[in-house]
Parts: C-alpha cells; sequence; structure tokens
C-alpha cells in the first residue's frame, strides 16, 4: 500500500511524544507499505536529521514554514473559531504543494498526525484518510487552564473551547480516527468517539534494557535517588519539575538530607533551569543517549497533574526496570496496577512516604522494576500497534 503521511514537524530527534509516536510507527510501516512523508518544519533540519527520518520512509519532504506567516496566521487566529495551533502550522502555500504532490502520488491511503494537520488533507476527498487525534488536546488544554495564573489562564480556557468544537468538527472528514489510550476518548465529545480507535504507543525492550546485573552492582551505579524526563519546556513537564523540587523534597529532607534529583531532558525552560540551584537537585539539559539517565537513578518519578495521552517516560523507564511513582491521572492510560507494576499517589505526602519506603528497602526496588519491565512486554509493543494502524488503513484505501 502507498501511504502518505503529513506530519507537523520533522519527527527526530526523538524528543517529543508526537515526534517519537510516528517514527515508531513509520519504522513499523515501512517494512510492508511505501511510505511518502510531508513534514512541515520552523527550521531547516540538519542533514543528521533528515539521514535519520530517511530511514523510516521512502520518500521525504519537508515543507518551510515562514516565520512571518506564522505571526500573520496566529493573528488571523484572533478572528477565527479555529484553535490558534490549527492556525499556528497551516500556511496556503504549504497547502496547494502538498495538494500537488497528492495528486501526483495517488496515494492509497492519507494519515495525518494531530489536529493540527488536518486542514491541509481534510478536503481530499478522492481518498481514504485517517486522523491521529493522538491525544485529547481540548482536556489537556483545561487541565492548563485551570492551574495556570491570569491571563494565561483566559488564553488556555480560550483555546480549550475552539479545540472542543474543532476535535467534533474534524471528525466528519476523516473515514478513520485514532487516538493513543481510552482515557483519551472520553474527552473527545463527539457522539460517535467510540468510533475512534484505539492505537497505543509501544516500547522498544531491545533498546530500553537495563542490564541484568547483581544488587551490589547496580547500586553502585545509581548515582541519584529520583529521575523525572521530558521535553523541560512542555508545560506539563515543567509544572511536574517544580512540583517535585518545591513541594515534595523538603518533606524527604526532614528525614532523608541528602535526597539527590535528576531532571533530563531537551530544551529546560527558565524555571527549570533555576531548579539547579537547588542543593542535590542536577538539570542535565538534553541527553545523547537518555537510557545513560535511567541507569544512574533508584526510583522513576513522574507526578504528572496536567497533560494527556501516554506517558512514553514511564514506559522507558518501566523498559529500564526503574521502579516507578507516578500520578493518577498519568496512570489511567497506562493502567498499571498499583502495588504491582508501580506505585500511585496523588499527594505530597504520600509522594514522599513512598519514595522513602522504596529508598529503605531495595529489595522492593528489584521486584517493583522487574514487574514493571514485564508489565511494558506485555502489553506495549509496537509491532502489535502498528498492526490496529494498518487494519485501519486496509479497510478505508482506494485498493481495497
Amino acid at each position: 500500500m502507498k501511504i502518505l503521511v503529513v506530519l507537523s514537524r520533522l519527527p527526530y530527534p526523538l524528543d517529543k511524544g508526537d515526534k517519537l509516536r510516528a517514527y515508531h510507527q513509520l519504522k513499523h510501516l515501512k517494512q510492508r507499505h511505501q511510505i511518502i512523508l510531508c513534514c512541515t518544519s520552523e527550521e531547516s533540519p540538519s542533514e543528521k536529521q533528515l539521514a535519520e527520518v530517511r530511514k523510516v520512509c521512502h520518500d521525504l519532504h519537508v515543507f518551510q514554514l515562514k516565520r512571518w506567516r506564522i505571526l500573520l496566521s496566529l493573528l488571523v487566529a484572533c478572528f477565527s473559531r479555529k484553535p490558534f495551533q490549527v492556525h499556528y502550522f497551516y500556511q496556503k502555500k504549504v497547502h496547494q504543494a502538498l495538494k500537488a504532490l497528492i495528486s501526483a502520488e495517488q496515494p492509497d491511503h492519507i494519515y495525518a498526525q494531530l489536529l493540527r494537520t488536518a486542514e491541509y488533507v481534510k478536503e481530499e476527498y478522492n481518498f481514504a484518510k485517517t486522523l491521529d487525534y493522538q491525544d485529547a488536546f481540548s482536556k489537556g488544554m483545561d487541565r492548563r487552564a485551570r492551574l495556570a495564573s491570569w491571563p494565561l489562564s483566559e488564553i488556555f480556557a480560550a483555546e480549550r473551547k475552539r479545540l472542543i468544537a474543532y476535535e467534533n468538527i474534524i471528525f466528519e472528514y476523516f473515514e478513520n480516527k485514532s487516538i493513543i489510550s481510552e482515557e483519551d476518548r472520553r474527552h473527545i465529545y463527539h457522539p460517535r468517539r467510540n468510533d475512534i480507535a484505539i492505537i497505543s504507543n509501544g516500547i522498544d525492550t531491545s533498546f530500553f534494557a537495563r542490564e541484568q546485573q547483581n544488587k551490589e552492582n547496580r547500586q553502585a551505579k545509581s548515582g541519584y535517588d529520583l529521575l523525572f524526563t521530558g521535553n523541560m519546556s512542555y508545560a506539563p513537564n515543567v509544572e511536574a519539575a517544580v512540583y517535585i523540587v518545591e513541594e515534595v523534597l523538603p518533606l524527604l529532607r526532614k528525614e532523608y538530607e541528602q535526597v539527590t534529583l535528576l531532571i533530563a531532558g531537551s530544551s529546560p525552560s527558565r524555571k527549570v533551569k533555576e531548579l539547579a540551584a537547588v542543593k542535590g537537585v542536577e538539570v542535565s539539559g538534553w541527553m545523547d543517549d537518555i537510557r545513560d539517565a535511567y541507569r544512574c537513578a533508584r526510583i522513576f518519578f513522574a507526578p504528572m497533574q496536567i497533560g494527556t495521552g501516554l506517558q512514553n517516560k514511564l514506559l522507558e523507564a518501566m523498559a529500564m526496570r526503574l521502579p516507578c511513582i507516578t500520578s493518577s491521572l498519568a496512570n489511567r492510560a497506562l493502567k498499571a496496577e498499583h502495588g504491582r507494576q508501580l506505585l500511585v499517589s496523588d499527594t505530597a505526602q504520600e509522594q514522599a512516604q513512598n519514595i522513602l519506603q522504596l529508598l529503605k528497602h531495595p529489595e522492593q526496588r528489584e521486584t517493583l522494576g522487574e514487574a514493571g519491565r514485564n508489565y511494558v512486554q506485555q502489553h506495549y509493543s509496537w509491532e502489535a500497534s502498528v498492526k490496529q494502524l494498518e487494519k485501519l488503513f486496509s479497510a478505508n484505501s482506494i485498493t481495497a
């Protein structure tokens, strides 16, 4: 099958959830299909980036977004009902170029990732199309609005309303729809939302694999008590990092004064960088191999308070046999069992108690870490996930 894929950005480096999802889906799809990949980009990609992306497609087309047009689009958005992020990524010249490419290639199926790409292909009525909502963006914006201070709270609330309307309207333009979890699907307010297929993320457990070693050697390699990872300019991750340092660490230090924390991930915001001034806290920024962060920690702590979707950071940490503590919000999509594959708690006091319990009992860390890896191996396979996606494509293609 010839599949034309439209992304809002180049799926490399793998520093954001949408990039990771797209990259691994493309990697597996390419084994059985011809992939024509179309990406918008705000910056000129490097040769290394292009070379890495070409590994997961047969043909690559990158459409440059002009900065002045982005600003103009955002101005126009003030007088529109469409979400600001849809306006941000849409440019007419890119649309014209993409239409010409679709006409020339005559793909069997068009796959658009995220609402922000839907405008480019929604009216391609001669072709079967799938839209990957990925997350319930409107719900994520709602949580941000409730936690933000004025005037950001008002801006986020307005964007939430636009997203709810757009998530419903765009539904009708695509034969197939997918989303990352049942929890996210529940927050798409369309009467036929159950028609949206659940296509989960996966984890490469052969890549994310902590070396089997005896307990003494593993403890010797652990340089930090706690670890938190992610794109550190993304609001939910910024909020979580600040929360760990300001709310949980002070409770831990009442009993364990020397507790250490590593915050690892790309593009740390100013607020995250400032956390490095706190004793025992290190902010690494981008790491060439994020596994190095997982290898040097005793506990992975992800107390997510806002955001949607399946947390890839939890899949990675669990695959690396790292015992995990997270919030009920983050575990709704993951669906792991509290006390068996990870620990779930929502207050700083409970989280501090869980952390201290694991720090005091290395055998519990070993047991929880092993159970976590077994869980993601059984439930989160990229191969199985992509096969579900292929079934959607084959059910509605011009050659089916």
